[in-house]
C-alpha cells in the first residue's frame, strides 16, 4: 500500500460549504475511489489558514492517477470549483507532500 499526502485550500468563508459537500460524498465518487484501489482516505481542515491536508492509501500509483480521467471525478472537480482554488482543467490546486517519518 502506498501512502500519499497532499495539501489544497478552500476559499475564505467557504469552509462550511466544503464540509457540507463531503457529508456525504456522492456514492458514485466513493465507488470510483474504491474501484481504483483507494483506502483510508481523510481530508483535514486547518481552520485558521483554510489549508486542507489530504491523506490516502492507494494500491497503485497508476490507478490513483487514472481517477482524474473518470467522468465522475471530472464532474466532482467542476462541482467543487467554486469553493476552492482550481486549475484550468478544474482539478483542485494541490501540492504533494514528501513523507519524512512513519511509525507502523
Amino acid at each position: 500500500m502506498l501512502r500519499k499526502a497532499f495539501v489544497m485550500s478552500v476559499h475564505a468563508g467557504r469552509e462550511k460549504e466544503y464540509e457540507k459537500r463531503h457529508n456525504p460524498v456522492w456514492r458514485e465518487m466513493l465507488d470510483t475511489l474504491k474501484s481504483h484501489g483507494v483506502h483510508n482516505y481523510s481530508i483535514f481542515l486547518h481552520p485558521r489558514t483554510r489549508q486542507l491536508f489530504g491523506y490516502v492509501e492507494v494500491e497503485d500509483e497508476a490507478r490513483w492517477k487514472a481517477i482524474a480521467s473518470t467522468p465522475v471525478c471530472q464532474k466532482w472537480w467542476k462541482y467543487m470549483g467554486d469553493i476552492m482554488p482550481s486549475n484550468p482543467d478544474n482539478s483542485p490546486v494541490s501540492a504533494d507532500l514528501q513523507e519524512v517519518f512513519h511509525l507502523e
